[in-house]
């Protein structure tokens, strides 16, 4: 299954939810929501600055990874940003491909 990086930024009213309902509570329910779409979750981590918390997350496709970011974005109180993770035997065989590909001005 693909790997994604998620980066949660809550809003002011998301983080009064996060302190009223505590850090394991919010990560306990992101893991639910990931179950239950049929993948696993990693990771859960808070952090300072930009992104308040990373979650490292195994889905079945990119549509299960939409899926999550929209109802996540919808409910007003967090934005997502979803990045692709590649392992490294896939960027291996990302190597090995070969593409036609004309630079800018070339």
């Amino acid at each position: 299954m693909p790997l994604f990086l998620v980066k949660a930024r809550y809003s002011s009213d998301g983080i009064k939810g996060v302190i009223k309902g505590g850090g394991t509570a919010r990560a306990d329910a992101v893991r639910q929501a990931i179950e239950g779409l049929g993948g696993t979750m990693h990771s859960f981590e808070f952090g300072f600055g930009d992104v308040d918390a990373y979650v490292r997350i195994e889905v079945p496709d990119n549509v299960v990874a939409a899926a999550l970011s929209l109802a996540v974005s919808s409910s007003g109180l967090a934005s997502t940003e979803v990045v692709v993770l590649l392992t490294p035997a896939e960027v291996d065989a990302a190597t090995q491909q070969q593409v036609g590909y004309t630079p800018p001005g070339g």
